[in-house]
């Protein structure tokens, strides 16, 4: 099953930014779950003095971390093998500059990118992939826990909660 198949069913894309001491978070569009370069467009366009985060969490299958500050861009995919089926993957893959992998090497789940996107910020990269890895985990829950670690959990389960 492909993308196309598929409905956004538990699809979001959210942004999380800090001003002085006080986090934000708020649901974006779910087209940008599918949509890479608008991802970025829209992280460019927050007003925050620490930059902004952007989180995916698309289906069952994978999520994604971006964090635009200035000219500034980090990212991290929780799946490389989500590329074969997800165009959003493939491109966050080519956004890093890493090879989509052959069919031979999708025997196990490995994440891609700037593990320590968030490190400054308390989730260490040993942290990161731990959660990326645990496949007992929804990418919903993974952003959960993460927004716990970072401390914007209130705000995130706030928007989370207005989807559904």
């Amino acid at each position: 099953m492909t993308e196309l198949d598929e409905d956004d069913g538990g699809d979001f894309a959210a942004v999380a930014y800090r001003e002085e001491d006080f986090w934000d978070l708020y649901l974006l569009p779910v087209a940008l779950t599918r949509d890479f370069k608008g991802l970025l467009h829209a992280l460019r366009q927050q007003p925050s003095i620490s930059g902004s985060i952007g989180m995916l969490a698309i289906g069952d299958d994978f999520f994604v971390i971006v964090r635009v500050y200035g000219d500034d861009v980090s990212a991290f995919l929780s799946d490389v093998t989500a590329s074969v089926d997800w165009q959003v993957a493939r491109d966050v893959l080519v956004y890093l500059d890493i090879s989509v992998p052959d069919d031979e090497d999708l025997d196990q789940v490995l994440p891609a990118g700037d593990m320590s996107v968030l490190a400054d910020l308390g989730l260490d990269e040993m942290e990161l992939g731990a959660l990326a890895g645990d496949l007992d985990l929804y990418p919903d829950e993974v952003l959960a826990s993460i927004a716990e670690r970072v401390g914007f959990h209130q705000a995130f389960q706030r928007a989370v909660d207005s989807m559904g």
